[in-house]
């Protein structure tokens, strides 16, 4: 990416992340917003978010494809991974690769299954404000070498953008708790896969194309990506927009 088009892209993107202030606040498109501009302004292949619960579980919210999101869910299933040593420490855990024995160490389960998908190396951000910690973000790659230690830098800033504009949302809705927020996104979610997977059946392609479609559609229509998952499982709706131009 053009040096230019960089600067440009990561002022929108801290730009996005703060406008929180609008009355239909979605977190699951939200958090979706977040792992975009990860994968496209870092130098990682996918990114996933947990978020927690008030009683300190962790729960999968989204995903930028479907590796890194079933890498997650494993993580959670095993209990062991660096989104969940992210959240429990409340800080960053530098990149690491997958052959280091730190890695087969403390996530003896977790390292085979993240080989096994086709990454070779990963690092985490607490989603962080002070001492308040309420997920991870997790920056996985398939690239040879290190994650250069700006670029996890920039992705905890990133990460801590998004948590400010959560937590101000919730704070102009003092009835609205976390819990609520948090079962909003499971639900959206659900829609979100039974989306992905009707169209991906519908138009014989798979789960990832069907889901760039929905989020292609989405941003060209400038809607939610729940509701035009809503449009697919409800009307039919047929998100295929020809291939955005770069």
């Amino acid at each position: 990416m053009p040096e230019s088009s960089r600067e440009e892209r990561l002022a929108a993107a801290f730009v996005e992340l703060a406008d929180t202030l609008v009355g239909d606040f979605d977190v699951i498109h939200f958090l979706h917003m977040l792992t975009d501009h990860c994968v496209a302004l870092l130098d990682i292949t996918a990114a996933g978010v947990v978020l927690a619960t008030l009683r300190g579980e962790l729960v999968d919210v989204c995903a930028s494809d479907e590796r890194a999101r079933a890498l997650v869910l494993a993580g959670i299933d095993l209990g062991e991974g660096p989104h969940l040593d992210c959240y429990r420490l409340g800080r960053q855990l530098p990149d690491t690769a997958l052959t280091h024995p730190h890695a087969k160490a403390n996530w003896p389960r977790f390292t085979p299954r993240a080989a096994e998908l086709g990454f070779t190396s990963l690092a985490a951000a607490p989603l962080r404000l002070r001492d308040e910690v309420i997920g991870a973000l997790t920056l996985l790659r398939t690239r040879p070498g290190p994650l250069d230690p700006a670029e996890l830098r920039l992705g905890q800033a990133l990460a801590d953008t998004a948590t400010i504009g959560i937590l101000q949302q919730r704070a102009l809705h003092e009835q609205a708790t976390l819990a609520t927020q948090l079962q909003t996104a499971l639900t959206s979610r659900i829609i979100i896969e039974q989306a992905k997977g009707a169209l991906a059946h519908r138009r014989g392609i798979t789960v990832d194309e069907a889901f760039e479609r929905l989020r292609r559609y989405a941003r060209h229509h400038r809607l939610l990506l729940t509701k035009v998952a809503r449009q697919v499982m409800e009307s039919g709706t047929d998100p295929t927009l020809e291939p955005e131009q770069h």
